[in-house]
């Protein structure tokens, strides 16, 4: 892989951003409103419920989790989906640029994306509910790794549908995430899911670390075992990302496609 042409792509992006206004208040805006938003959401239930000892921390806690999922998955599909409606996906190629070169430079791309988005809205959770993120300690470098590379692999599966779809697919990388929210756990433990539904969620990585957010908050214990689990099934679900990527990359170039992407 060519370092410089990987960088030049991210420089792409970050100049895109850099120089846009409404981009930057975009990125931060939603994440602000959605973590402020929960947090007041948190403070009526720590106040009426005495299900969790520290249901401000817990909810709000994982509500910036989920946020980091999201930012990251939102934020790899609008790098490709810029490309694709500016009409300058096939331009990439005449640098040539390797597919596995764009996948890594819109990963470090969408790392910045996401740290622009949520750094801000953080901030505010101290100063508004007394609440940091930061006390989960050294296991939140490794909630954070899990989720964002989960963030990417859903942007794959997006992006691997928009290169054999075309732009039509667009949709589905906005609604993705909504689809999986229900079966993640993210605001409740997996016992309150149907078994049917349960079966199904065990399969995904979101469980294990929102379970293992919520045993570091509430017991102040580490169980390995969820780290080991979600980092495997994110292992798989990022290889099969990538081979989907590559297939549909490759349908797309026999039918011929390719060069009316963004038409």
């Amino acid at each position: 892989m060519n370092f410089n042409k990987m960088y030049g792509l991210f420089l792409r992006h970050f100049y895109l951003i850099k120089s846009s206004l409404p981009r930057i208040l975009d990125l931060i805006y939603w994440p602000t409103i959605q973590i402020i938003l929960w947090g007041f959401i948190s403070k009526f239930f720590s106040i009426h419920s005495d299900y969790y000892s520290n249901t401000l921390g817990v909810i709000l806690t994982c509500a910036i989790l989920y946020d980091i999922l999201f930012r990251s998955s939102i934020s790899f599909n609008m790098l490709f989906l810029e490309e694709i409606w500016s009409r300058n996906f096939t331009n990439l190629f005449i640098a040539p640029l390797k597919l596995k070169e764009i996948i890594v430079s819109l990963i470090f791309t969408a790392l910045i994306r996401t740290l622009i988005g949520l750094v801000p809205a953080i901030m505010l959770t101290s100063p508004l509910f007394g609440v940091s993120i930061l006390q989960l300690g050294l296991p939140l470098l490794f909630l954070f790794l899990s989720l964002y590379f989960f963030g990417i692999t859903l942007g794959l599966f997006v992006s691997s549908g928009l290169i054999r779809f075309g732009p039509s697919f667009e949709n589905i990388a906005w609604s993705s995430l909504f689809l999986l929210a229900p079966l993640g756990c993210i605001y409740y433990p997996i016992e309150i899911l149907p078994d049917l539904f349960q079966l199904i969620a065990k399969c995904l990585p979101l469980v294990y670390i929102f379970d293992e957010t919520r045993n570091i908050l509430l017991n102040g214990s580490i169980d390995y075992v969820n780290f080991k689990q979600a980092y495997l099934l994110n292992l798989i679900y990022l290889v099969i990302g990538i081979v989907l990527f590559y297939l549909s990359f490759l349908r797309a170039r026999i039918n011929g496609t390719l060069i009316n992407m963004g038409e």
